[in-house]
């Protein structure tokens, strides 16, 4: 890659650099990486459709890998949960990736379970404080909702975090920092799944040069991001943070397909 090329590249495209590093921010620090809303922000571009789910799930693996190293440090993994939400959700996040689906179908599937887990999370009001509070899930359950939630992630080309803690919410699962935690994990088996679904299938392209900007672009404002969470956020506001931004996701993503 040239100078010459880089420097045409960030000029003709620097709205979407500003806008990823934004989101990127913002997810990070409620443990997300992000792939719904670089979707919903490369869905407004000239960029082809069968790029965008790639971009999306590659800048998710850059973003919750940072985040996971965070949460690492503060042993916030209640591994014998997350196990078995992961070892079946990774297939099936390879077989959703590896699925062909119309542009059309896609956006308002996206839209519309987004919306759904949006209300959701802003409707359940329990903040878990305590870990003798919470109740214990089984395994088969664990494993159930991991691949569920998997395959739904590979169709849309995110990594199913933003799924998968509204639910974790509504049933109790965790304290928000270990769901918090959890669902980076999620995001990064999964978006790693899906993305080597996609590279599977014969149809697959993109353009690795705008790609890689955007990744060094997500990789600094997730690093950026989860240190404000550890810092700045309560459990009720990361809470309704994650909410909020999943609402205004979905909203937008919906406005475009039916327009």
């Amino acid at each position: 890659m040239t100078l010459t090329l880089v420097t045409d590249l960030i000029i003709n495209h620097w709205y979407l650099i500003i806008l990823f590093f934004i989101i990127a921010v913002l997810y990070s620090s409620v443990g997300f990486g992000g792939g719904s809303s670089y979707l919903a922000v490369l869905a407004l571009t000239s960029i082809t459709f069968s790029q965008i789910r790639a971009t999306s799930l590659l800048c998710n693996i850059v973003v919750v890998s940072g985040n996971i190293f965070i949460y690492l440090k503060h042993e916030k993994y209640p591994w014998q949960k997350v196990i078995p939400l992961v070892i079946f959700s990774i297939p099936l996040a390879f077989i959703g990736g590896y699925l062909k689906i119309k542009e059309t179908s896609f956006f308002i599937l996206l839209g519309s379970t987004l919306f759904l887990a949006a209300i959701v999370m802003w409707k359940s009001q329990k903040i878990v404080a305590k870990e003798d509070s919470l109740k214990k899930t089984k395994i088969s359950k664990n494993a159930l909702y991991g691949g569920s939630i998997g395959f739904i992630s590979g169709i849309v080309g995110i990594g199913g975090g933003i799924f998968l803690a509204p639910f974790l919410h509504l049933i109790n699962w965790d304290t928000p920092k270990k769901i918090a935690a959890t669902a980076s994990f999620f995001i990064l088996v999964n978006s790693i799944s899906g993305i080597m679904g996609q590279f599977s299938n014969p149809n697959f392209h993109i353009e690795w040069f705008l790609t890689s900007i955007l990744i060094t672009t997500v990789f600094l404002g997730g690093m950026l991001g989860n240190r404000l969470s550890n810092k700045l956020l309560s459990p009720i506001q990361l809470k309704k943070a994650t909410a909020i931004l999943i609402a205004f996701v979905s909203l937008r993503i919906l406005w475009k397909s039916f327009l």
